[in-house]
Order: C-alpha cells, then sequence, then structure tokens
C-alpha cells in the first residue's frame, strides 16, 4: 500500500534484476520523446535506476518534452535524468534532439481527435515517420495502443498480435498509421522496432480503476456496457517498453502489452465498492464484446505481470482512502465507437 506520491513513485520506477542486466549491455544512451506524460516520468527514473545498478554512469537518459510542469522536469534532475525542453511538432528541429541509441517513443494524441481528426493524424502518424528517419540507426520502442483491434466477444480472450488490425474512429486508425510508417522506416531503412499495443496502464492516480473508483465514491452508476477490460500494472509496461529495446528488430516485433485476466467492469467496480465501503450501482446492459487483448507473447518474453489485480484493486481503494491525489485524465475506456 503506497501512503504517498515519492513511495509510489519509487515502487513504478523500480527495475526488475533482468533490466539491469539487460541495461549493463546497452550500447549508449536512451532518449525518451515524450516523456512527459502520465508513464514517461517514471519510464525515466526506471531507465535510470537500471543504468546505474548496472554500473552505467555512462549512460544518459534524456527525457524530452515541452515540461510544462517544471515541478516533473526538477524532480527528474533531481534522479540524475536529463530534462530537454522541446515541442515535438512536424515543424520542429528534430537534429537538435539528442543522439541516442536507444529510443522510446511515447508521443500521441488521442484526446480531442474526435473533433480534429488531422491532429490525430499529424501526431500519431506523420510524426513517428520523421522520428523513425532521424533515428534510422537506432533501435526504437514505440508506443501503440490496443485500439487498432476490433471489439471481439468477450469469449475469445482478446485478439493476438495474429489478428488483423480493424481500428474502429480516426484515433485508432492514426494509431495504426504510426505503425505503418514505422513498419515502412524499418523496410527501407533497416530501423530496429518494437511496437507495443498497450491497453490499459493502471496507478492509483490515473487509469480504468480510478475511473471505476471515481465514480463509486461519487455515487454515480458504473456503466457496464463495456463489460470487460484488461489492464495492466504501470511498472510492468514500464519495464517491458525498456526491455524491449533489446529485442527491437527489422521488420517490427509487435506485442500486445496488458494483464492476463479478461476483467469484468462490474467484478472490478463490486471490489472496489467493498474495499472502498459504499454501495455500487450501475448502468447500461453488458455488451458481449469488448476492446481485448491477449498478451500472452509479452508474457512468455517477460514473465507475468509482477502484481496481481486483486492488490491492484487493494491499492486503488487505500489509495483513495488515505485522500491520494487522483489525476484528472479519464480514460474514457467505456466508449464503444472510437471517438475520443
Amino acid at each position: 500500500m503506497f501512503t504517498d506520491e515519492t513511495a509510489l513513485e519509487t515502487a513504478l520506477s523500480a527495475p526488475s534484476a533482468a533490466l539491469v542486466a539487460e541495461a549493463a549491455q546497452w550500447p549508449g544512451d536512451l532518449v525518451v520523446l515524450g516523456a512527459g506524460g502520465k508513464m514517461g516520468p517514471t519510464l525515466c527514473r526506471m531507465a535510470r535506476r537500471a543504468a546505474d545498478e548496472a554500473g552505467r554512469s555512462d549512460l544518459r537518459v534524456h527525457a524530452v518534452s515541452r515540461w510544462s510542469d517544471a515541478a516533473v522536469a526538477d524532480r527528474l534532475r533531481a534522479a540524475g535524468v536529463d530534462p530537454v525542453v522541446a515541442d515535438l511538432t512536424l515543424d520542429a528541429d528534430l537534429t537538435a534532439l539528442p543522439e541516442a541509441a536507444n529510443v522510446v517513443f511515447m508521443v500521441g494524441a488521442k484526446f480531442g481527435s474526435a473533433a480534429a481528426p488531422h491532429h490525430a493524424w499529424a501526431v500519431n502518424a506523420a510524426l513517428p515517420a520523421l522520428i523513425a528517419r532521424r533515428y534510422a540507426d537506432s533501435a526504437i520502442t514505440a508506443f501503440s495502443t490496443g485500439n487498432v483491434y476490433p471489439l471481439v466477444p468477450v469469449t475469445t480472450g482478446g485478439c493476438t498480435e495474429d489478428d488483423a488490425p480493424d481500428p474502429v474512429g480516426e484515433y485508432a486508425m492514426a494509431c495504426l498509421g504510426r505503425e505503418r510508417v514505422l513498419e515502412h522506416a524499418a523496410d527501407t531503412r533497416g530501423t530496429r522496432i518494437a511496437v507495443l499495443r498497450l491497453n490499459y496502464a493502471v496507478e492509483p492516480r490515473y487509469g480504468v480503476l480510478a475511473d471505476i473508483a471515481r465514480a463509486l465514491t461519487a455515487g454515480a452508476p458504473v456503466d457496464v456496457t463495456t463489460s470487460h477490460v484488461n489492464v495492466v500494472w504501470q511498472r510492468y509496461a514500464n519495464e517491458v517498453a525498456l526491455r524491449a529495446l533489446t529485442r527491437a528488430s527489422s521488420p517490427p516485433l509487435i506485442l500486445n502489452l496488458t494483464g492476463p485476466e479478461t476483467a469484468s467492469t462490474r467484478r472490478i467496480a463490486l471490489g472496489l465498492a467493498e474495499r472502498l465501503g459504499v454501495a455500487a450501482e450501475f448502468t447500461g446492459v453488458e455488451a458481449p464484446s469488448a476492446l481485448l487483448n491477449d498478451a500472452g507473447r509479452c508474457h512468455a518474453l517477460f514473465g507475468y505481470p509482477d502484481v496481481a489485480l486483486g492488490t491492484l484493486l487493494d491499492w486503488q481503494a487505500g489509495w483513495i482512502a488515505a485522500g491520494g491525489t487522483l489525476w484528472d485524465k479519464p480514460t474514457k475506456f467505456q466508449r464503444r465507437d472510437g471517438r475520443f
């Protein structure tokens, strides 16, 4: 159980022995593009801690973002990470970005994509093409999304990497565009790439569990139309992103990244309500299909996520009961029409 954000971020950035061993072999510096988002700061800290524990003080971890919240950049700097202020747009001078043997690409545009799809395509597809050209000789881990798959029956266990993408909505189509331009870079320039189709990373301040818990504590009904979800502890997602660098390839390695459960939205809500001591109310009719991924290939490479769903529920309820901060960054996991 976490009592404050310092303890939480320390846990989220803890590297495993396997990551430390791989960091010892990293051929050069790491640059994290879009490091100021929900996952970026703890991923950067994890990379720094792994390098330090591996005795690689020569490696630099560059965290690139606009850094609208200077306090986050200051905390990273104090942890030994090198914050770099840059606006990652199509007009930016990408040659000014730090040189690096390893790149984690975390830039993305989701919310508002229905109203301004051109922006989603610029950020999610055009920018990655430029980044892949800028870092043609580097290993690149790029975050994608499980939204590139269609809704599938909840009885299937979710899509595997062998299932054909069939995105719904402009956001999902633009994210598939990201994957395609990276595949093109791998095919034409031999750039080594790993693509991670993530849904959904969670920690107590945001995510699917926080969204449901927030509704419960507000006395609002939980919409169960999206009847099942996948979630994964963010620390595990951070580590997979970093360990995928040594497995990046041409053609790209494509991995689903999530937890092992096809988790019932209703049962999550009931579990959180019991832990929080509140009543659970529901709305909607549970649909027979949902956005679900089978991450068995990822688990075979990197092991099972290190925190079980029941523990995540314990931590989420404990965080709210202790008055922990909740970010105003809803996942909108309930959307079924692809409009964000």
